[in-house]
């Protein structure tokens, strides 16, 4: 394979194990890059490694634990003997009303879309910053864009993350550090509760939702700039989604 601008790179990839982390991985794999894959099933996570191939390792961590994350990320160094690119994917989906709303659900939601995206930042920083180089993005959502009425407790969570990537941007713009996040609009996978390839096919062909390997497309397009460019926020819709 001939070299391509992530050949040879080290990826964290959270939430790995499926969807748009597992399509990412999958394409990243096929571009030369060296993977640690992360996700809360061994089991599924081992099955992603097989059918990626290449130089990559499964490891189990709960992004929610601080301190599993950094085990995490002490193993892809020992392993690959350095860290290039965080992305930080790991998340859960909730919809409905707030009145029928469960606030232990919205509990764990926020957990992991939002303290799982800062832990995981937090424990990448110090090998990016002493390296003075490193990409982290952020998988947000259309909904971290709009307040989106069917999914007010999802929308919140990630519009804390878009608060998140545009001020870490910033605090970071002088240390060589390139921070952005891809917010897709509907995906069918199994976040959405879609496991069927020719239900998803049949879907994207109407122009009804996202493939995850269409966001994992737009993931290489952004960690494949040139050095001086970043682009902060991608945003991308099925042609269809009135939003």
């Amino acid at each position: 394979m001939p070299p391509t601008p992530l050949s040879g790179k080290t990826i964290l990839i959270t939430g790995a194990s499926s969807g748009i982390g597992k399509a990412t991985a999958k394409l990243l794999a096929a571009n030369g890059a060296k993977l640690a894959l992360v996700a809360r099933s061994e089991d599924r996570l081992q099955t992603v490694v097989k059918e990626v191939g290449g130089e990559a390792i499964g490891l189990a961590c709960d992004v929610t634990a601080l301190d599993q994350l950094q085990n995490s990320v002490n193993a892809a160094i020992e392993r690959f003997g350095k860290l290039d690119i965080l992305f930080a994917n790991a998340g859960i989906y909730l919809s409905g009303d707030v009145a029928d709303g469960s606030p232990s659900a919205w509990s764990d939601l926020i957990d992991t879309n939002i303290k799982g995206v800062l832990n995981s930042v937090h424990v990448v920083l110090p090998t990016f910053l002493a390296q003075a180089a490193g990409d982290i993005l952020i998988c947000s959502s259309i909904s971290g864009h709009q307040a989106i009425h069917w999914e007010p407790v999802y929308s919140a969570s990630k519009h804390a993350i878009q608060a998140f990537t545009h001020g870490l941007r910033r605090q970071l713009l002088q240390k060589g550090i390139r921070v952005g996040a891809i917010a897709p609009g509907m995906v069918l996978n199994e976040l959405w509760g879609i496991y069927d390839p020719a239900e998803i096919d049949r879907r994207a062909n109407l122009g009804e939702g996202l493939r995850s390997e269409d966001v994992a497309d737009a993931v290489l397009f952004m960690l494949t700039r040139p050095s001086n460019v970043t682009i902060r926020d991608l945003v991308m819709l099925p042609r269809t989604q009135d939003l």
